[in-house]
């Protein structure tokens, strides 16, 4: 893979190894993407302050979200379509996951299924629900998470309907993708791509094809998403999904303070601050400059994550200096996927691991634990 060392770098090894229409699944936002780019742009107006002269001896990033022990305050986000950056990515970034001490959430939009991630690991993962106008379908796929022994349910508030990304629209994306002269020549021109692909037989959605009532191919599906998305999901669905679950829960798509307070009569165990990294109200703020304000806005009352623009260890020390106990990363894996397979996604952890150790000791602290606001300038 040559000289990795950002993940700029396993962004661009993506770029050379991942057919066009799938990349651009994972690096795009909706409308203009001013959203999409703020999500990055903005930590770079985070100072840092640094500290001299002090014991950067026996340093530990480790600390805890939800509950649950963590090498590092990091957990894979759920992303759709994983499985199309690299054959069996779902599996495969599961396990990186598993091996490096974080969690892993697997996306209701995945391509490997449920009981494929629980089948290559031994630890409980994390999964993310996205509520459908067929209730039945949801507590299925809730009573499914259940038996694989997930350990949390990340319930997404935010894609009640489709925001538009036009690389998408004008890909023609799909999954598998279609045979078009167009489609042929992008898979053609990633040889590799093609061979780890024909050795599965998982290219479609895993959770729905097949479980889903009327869905039991390709062309069923399509119509079923398209129309399955419920606008009228409301905070009094949360009550009957967390109790279908009964287990530890977390609410992914808050972005403003009075939504915050809103959480706290849910019983959430933990809420995540995001835009869906971009994908769906552009024009918003970004996560990071909404954190500290949903932070103020709950107190101690929730645990507060953080996901969307994370591209380095600097910017995980930032979010937990503004107050996040924990952060995703998507595209950042979804790269390192790309690029390498398994071996990617735990450079790229690895890469976030090393920026952010480094970091905090230059700010002066040896313990993730005693990181916050007193680091930044």
């Amino acid at each position: 893979m040559g000289k990795i060392l950002t993940i700029a770098d396993l962004k661009k090894q993506a770029q050379r190894r991942v057919p066009k229409m799938f990349f651009d699944y994972a690096d795009s936002g909706a409308w203009t993407e001013d959203t999409y780019r703020a999500n990055e742009e903005d930590f770079s107006k985070i100072k840092l302050r640094q500290r001299v002269l002090v014991d950067m001896t026996d340093r530990s990033l480790a600390t805890e979200m939800i509950g649950e022990k963590v090498s590092m305050p990091v957990a894979l986000s759920p992303t759709g379509l994983t499985g199309m950056q690299h054959a069996d990515g779902e599996m495969l970034a599961a396990k990186a996951a598993e091996e490096f001490g974080v969690p892993f959430t697997l996306s209701t939009m995945s391509i490997c299924s449920i009981e494929d991630v629980a089948s290559v690991t031994s630890r409980p993962f994390w999964f993310q629900l996205y509520v459908m106008k067929d209730r039945d379908f949801v507590n299925n796929l809730i009573d499914r998470a259940k038996a694989a022994g997930c350990s949390a349910l990340v319930l997404t508030l935010d894609l009640q309907i489709l925001g538009q990304r036009h690389k998408d629209l004008r890909n023609g994306l799909s999954a598998p993708p279609k045979f078009t002269p167009k489609h042929i020549w992008q898979m053609a021109t990633r040889p590799q791509w093609c061979l780890d692909m024909a050795r599965t037989k998982r290219r479609s959605f895993g959770n729905i094809v097949g479980h889903a009532k009327n869905v039991s191919d390709l062309s069923s599906l399509s119509s079923w998403t398209a129309e399955q998305f419920d606008p009228r999901l409301s905070w009094k669905d949360v009550e009957w999904i967390k109790e279908r679950w009964g287990g530890k829960l977390i609410l992914k798509g808050i972005l403003d303070e009075e939504d915050a307070r809103a959480s706290l009569d849910t019983g959430a165990d933990a809420i995540i601050v995001s835009n869906h990294g971009g994908r769906q109200l552009d024009g918003a703020h970004s996560s990071i400059a909404m954190l500290p304000k949903i932070v103020d806005a709950v107190g101690d009352r929730v645990e507060v994550h953080m996901d969307g623009g994370i591209r380095s260890g600097q910017d995980v020390l930032k979010a937990v200096a503004l107050g996040a106990k924990g952060t995703y990363i998507g595209r950042p894996f979804l790269y390192g996927l790309g690029a390498d397979g398994k071996q990617g996604v735990t450079t790229a952890l690895e890469i976030i691991r090393k920026e952010m150790d480094i970091s905090m000791a230059l700010c002066g602290k040896r313990l993730l634990t005693d990181v916050d606001r007193s680091i930044l300038a």
